[in-house]
């Protein structure tokens, strides 16, 4: 492999901790053969199938996140609803499993890993944005995700107050969020629980 071309698969890995897909390595004139040759020379490391990782590429503590965007062969996926509550901090989420966002007509042709929990949504430009290098759905997004998710009504109110108190909404739609009628039958249903 050309240093050129090792080259602009680093540029594409940086924009991603350091991680590549098959797919986007080919793009940059990277074969999958090169890649496995790559593998057994230990310039990358296959971390799941399709995702791989360089291996003089500094590691980040989100690194695992980026992993499981990749995952789904053919898309990357947005980080969404209790993980990204988690990632931003708005409240005490602690999820069990990673959650990420993927577009609605996207069929997943694989088994998906134990680790992750996929939701099927056509998001708008606006409800993504980045962390950290990682796509992540927007504080407002990922409310209203959360809301429709049935998540606690608890943990609804911390998030909608954090992302208020820290800016990260504005307070008419801290306002709007908590008047969605999802949010209100989610509330009602735990009231008269």
């Amino acid at each position: 492999m050309s240093t050129k071309t090792y080259r602009a698969l680093f540029e594409r890995a940086d924009e991603q901790m350091g991680y590549v897909t098959t797919a986007q390595a080919g793009s940059v004139g990277v074969s999958p053969m090169a890649l496995v040759m790559m593998a057994r020379r230990g310039t990358v490391e296959r971390v799941s199938r399709g995702v791989y990782r360089l291996a003089a590429y500094p590691t980040f503590p989100l690194a695992h996140y980026m992993e499981g965007v990749l995952w789904p062969a053919g898309r990357t996926g947005v980080i969404s609803h209790e993980t990204a509550l988690a990632l931003y901090g708005l409240s005490d989420a602690n999820p069990g499993k990673m959650h990420i966002t993927l577009p609605a007509g996207f069929r997943v042709q694989r088994q998906t890993p134990d680790y992750l929990v996929v939701h099927f949504m056509d998001l708008p430009s606006d409800d993504v944005t980045r962390l950290e290098k990682l796509p992540i759905t927007t504080p407002a997004r990922t409310i209203r995700d959360c809301i429709a998710a049935h998540v606690g009504p608890a943990m609804i109110k911390q998030a909608v107050a954090e992302a208020a108190a820290t800016n990260r909404i504005s307070p008419a739609v801290a306002a709007e969020l908590l008047r969605d009628p999802a949010f209100d039958l989610v509330h009602d249903a735990v009231r008269s629980a």
